[in-house]
């Protein structure tokens, strides 16, 4: 069945009688077997009923009065009164039409500014919705443009790459084709040689003369008839002039190349690779594994592919290849375990020797020395002391030089080494190290390396802080102690005092029965120098000291700095062996080739014997202060084992840094409660960085603390104010100063940046900063005591407490207390008080006044007041 809508000109049809205004339509119904049939169809408006106007209402009204009247009169009467009464009712249509019916109530405006509000919301919540979905659109549409940007440049470098490929497969083709031209070119040049010496053989078989023994051997004639006769057909076929010129009938398959065929063909590159695969493989069935190079391998914990391959002699190729037999898809800078490599090695046929990553370090002390290679050294001598004791005076007075003047601050902040030399060609190795708190390692590691300590103390000071620390220094290293009494000079200087005072530290001098010497100077006057001096003889005699020479030096190092255009210099004491221009030397995490060599007086040096202070340069970096050095045979050992040492450190730093145990994770978290300063920190040498982070770090509290950034060895540079600035860090220079760059960047970034020259004074600094940083205390003071007698209430304030004061003075603004049955129920502040109408600051005891609180009124008769003042105060480290 199909439905067709015929208008009302296709076909006339009965339409139902209505006075209402409707559309209609006819539809055509067709069913099955050809019968179809016409409906119509109506569709009706809806009524809108609105309410009448005055003017409808007379309208109506008035056709009714005159009904009776109407009744007797005419038709023509009639008529006329219907049509006014349509004229009038289109009128009042008309006139509904263009007026305004009503005002809007107060419910329905609201309604209509409550749909427009919604209608705004919807609106705004839309034009959210839509730049959301905007934005998260151009988000999507940048990331696709930055993965077709990725894509692009990957198939760019892939092009690349194939280009490269193609480049040398066209390079390694065309050697492969003139390798095969030149072959040809041989082969041709032996035919030839070939087909002339046939020829002239023939030629000369034609002109010899029968053999009387050949014509009566018959059989020896038929031998040479059949041989002949075989050359002569291999001429033929092999000479190619003949079989050129020759006309020959064509036999098989006629090709393009066999019509076009001037000249012999040539073998294709893929005949020739093919040929050349065939011969190898046949070669390694033949012998190739009893050409095999079968060696030891050393196989460290971890090795690379590359590596592992280089020491089993054979291409790190060969050995992926072999890998990927064995379903190890690896490549050649692949690291492998011992393990994997002890099985690789043991399947290509090769012993295998298994070490530890520490053994590289194994046998760099060297063998013990025979006691026939010894021969006597000078003593090293180390001064320690109380800061302002005397000591490089003292050395100063020796050496006949002025080292203290050149020091910031009068104080010595580096350690020095100098050598004396004394009558009779004897000499004496001085170590200078500082006297103040902040250097404890610095003293530590002058114990460690000298034969003989000399404790300055001064005769009007006695003993100090810093003096106990060099006894206990001296006592752990087990260094024999020669007591120097300085400025014996002074008034007020008693030599007594100090003899016995050094008595509760268990040194005991020669004067008071002991055997340790005791000697009284003064280095301003030089008195007394040469018994010092003999003294320190006696006790080197005493000791025995000795040393080899003739062997790889070895050693401490003293003091390493990085100087602008000369890179690591570094002070090295030589305790055996004799160090030489151009050896190359390993100091803890660093190696290198000694460049270049000076003394203590700045003089070149070739040679630096036992004992002997050296500054040298050509390391690779800077090394820390009381690392030893060894002299090794090869740059290859020497860069194995820094790179072992610098791993280890990296490791025990990451081991301290990730924490998983418990009390680790517990420690972190009151870490993250502590307040921080961070600060990057350079200085001229090493040995001032570590005593500056040293002590700070003893600045630490439990509230805040002193957070190193960085450290260094020489002048402030822009990556130093960049570090700085992503943490909002100062930077503090020790005696060295920031390059141009690091000043430009310092004033980018608002970067401040602190110069120092004496230790102490930095120190005190940031131990100020972080005394700013503390909270303050609250101290409590006791003003007074108030009960509460009565309570009202008034409208205006609240509750108002009415109080007499039992102790002490009640101040108006001061902390407050409420106490009931001797229990705290609130703390706040007063807020209001009042003595009868009057405000008034404070109310004595035994008066009378009114009180109320801030934000709280639960007050009751019998309650206490109790008044304090709260003051806090600065705190300080």
């Amino acid at each position: 069945m199909s439905d067709d809508v015929e208008t009302d000109t296709d076909k006339p049809s009965r339409r139902p009688l209505t006075i209402r205004r409707s559309e209609t339509g006819a539809v055509k119904q067709s069913f099955s077997h050809g019968r179809s049939k016409t409906v119509v169809v109506e569709t009706k408006r809806r009524r809108i009923l609105t309410p009448k106007t005055d003017a409808e209402k007379k309208a109506e009204s008035a056709p009714k009065k005159e009904a009776p009247a109407k009744k007797a009169a005419p038709a023509k009467t009639d008529d006329r009164a219907a049509k006014a009464k349509a004229a009038a009712a289109k009128a009042a249509a008309d006139k509904r039409k263009g007026s305004v019916l009503r005002t809007l109530s107060e419910d329905e405006k609201q309604a209509r500014a409550g749909a427009l509000a919604a209608a705004r919301r919807e609106q705004q919540a839309r034009a959210k919705r839509e730049a959301e979905e905007r934005a998260e659109r151009e988000a999507r549409e940048a990331e696709e443009r930055a993965k077709l940007e990725e894509e692009r440049k990957r198939a760019a470098e892939e092009e690349a790459k194939r280009a490269r490929e193609a480049e040398e497969r066209r390079k390694a083709e065309e050697a492969a084709r003139k390798a095969l031209e030149e072959e040809e070119r041989e082969r041709k040049k032996r035919n030839a040689a070939k087909s002339d010496a046939r020829s002239k053989g023939r030629e000369a078989e034609k002109d010899r003369k029968p053999d009387p023994s050949e014509a009566a051997n018959p059989l020896a004639q038929l031998g040479g008839r059949l041989k002949s006769k075989r050359q002569n057909v291999g001429d033929d076929r092999r000479d190619p002039t003949k079989s050129k010129d020759a006309t020959r009938r064509r036999s098989g398959k006629l090709t393009i190349a066999n019509a076009l065929d001037d000249e012999e063909r040539q073998r294709s590159l893929a005949s020739v690779k093919r040929a050349r695969e065939r011969e190898k493989q046949a070669r390694q069935k033949r012998g190739g594994d009893s050409n095999r190079v079968v060696r030891e391998v050393t196989i460290p914990e971890t090795i690379t592919v590359q590596e592992l391959a280089s020491r089993m002699s054979m291409r790190a190729v060969d050995l992926v290849r072999e890998l990927m037999k064995q379903d190890q898809m690896v490549t050649a800078n692949e690291i492998l375990d011992a393990d994997t490599a002890q099985l690789i090695a043991e399947d290509l046929g090769h012993t295998v020797k298994r070490v530890a990553e520490s053994d590289v370090e194994e046998g760099l002390g060297g063998e013990p020395d025979a006691e026939d290679d010894l021969r006597p050294r000078p003593p090293v001598v180390t001064i320690m002391g109380h800061v302002d004791h005397g000591k490089t005076s003292l050395l100063d007075a020796l050496r006949q030089t002025d080292v203290v003047a050149g020091e910031a601050g009068g104080i010595t902040q580096h350690i020095g080494a100098y050598q004396i030399t004394l009558a009779e060609d004897r000499k004496i190795t001085f170590l200078d190290t500082p006297g103040h708190a902040a250097f404890t390692q610095m003293r530590a590691r002058g114990a460690e390396v000298t034969d003989i300590i000399i404790l300055v103390v001064a005769a009007d000071d006695s003993i100090m802080p810093q003096t106990e620390e060099a006894i206990s220094h001296a006592k752990a290293a087990g260094v024999p102690i020669i007591v120097a009494i300085n400025k014996v000079d002074k008034p007020d200087a008693d030599p007594n005092k100090v003899r016995t005072d050094l008595l509760q530290h268990e040194i005991q001098v020669e004067g008071m029965g002991g055997d340790v010497q005791d000697v009284e100077v003064s280095a301003l006057k030089k008195m007394n120098l040469d018994a010092l001096q003999d003294a320190i003889l006696l006790q080197a005699e005493l000791l025995e000291l000795k040393a080899n020479p003739s062997r790889a030096a070895e050693g401490a190092v003293v003091e390493a700095r990085l100087d602008k255009g000369r890179g690591a210099v570094t002070t090295l004491l030589v305790q055996r062996g004799t160090l030489k221009r151009g050896d190359i030397l390993v100091v803890g995490s660093e190696w290198g080739k000694v460049r270049a060599m000076s003394d203590d007086q700045g003089r070149k040096v070739e040679a630096a014997v036992p004992a002997l202070p050296v500054e040298i340069l050509g390391l690779n970096g800077v090394p820390e202060p009381g690392d030893t050095f060894h002299v090794v045979e090869s740059e290859a050992r020497a860069r194995e084992i820094a790179e072992f040492r610098s791993r280890q450190r990296r490791e025990k730093a990451a081991a301290k840094s990730a924490g998983t145990s418990l009390e680790q994770m517990m420690a972190q978290l009151q870490d993250s409660e502590i307040k921080e300063l961070p600060v990057v920190i350079k200085g001229d040498v090493q040995g001032s960085v570590e005593a500056l982070v040293g002590s700070l770090n003893k600045l630490n509290n439990d509230e805040v603390r002193v957070k190193v950034l960085h450290t260094g060895v020489g002048g402030i540079s822009e990556s130093d104010v960049i570090l700085a600035a992503a943490s909002n860090a100062p930077v503090f220079g020790f005696n060295v100063r920031a390059n141009k760059q690091a000043r430009d960047e310092a004033e980018r970034s608002n970067v401040e940046i602190r110069y120092y020259s004496v230790i102490y004074n930095l120190i005190d600094d940031i131990k100020a900063a972080l005394s700013g940083m503390l909270e303050p205390e609250l101290r409590e003071t006791f003003l007074g005591n108030a009960e509460i007698l009565e309570v009202f209430s008034i409208s205006k304030h609240g509750k108002v407490a009415g109080c007499r004061i039992t102790e002490g003075t009640v101040r108006r603004g001061a902390k407050v207390r409420l106490i009931r049955d001797n229990v705290v129920i609130h703390e706040g502040e007063l807020s209001q008080l009042k003595r009868f109408k009057d405000d008034v600051q404070e109310v004595p005891v035994g008066q009378e006044c009114g009180m109320s609180f801030a934000n709280y009124e639960d007050m009751r008769p019998g309650d206490v007041i109790e008044c304090f003042a709260v003051e806090k105060i600065t705190r300080t480290l």
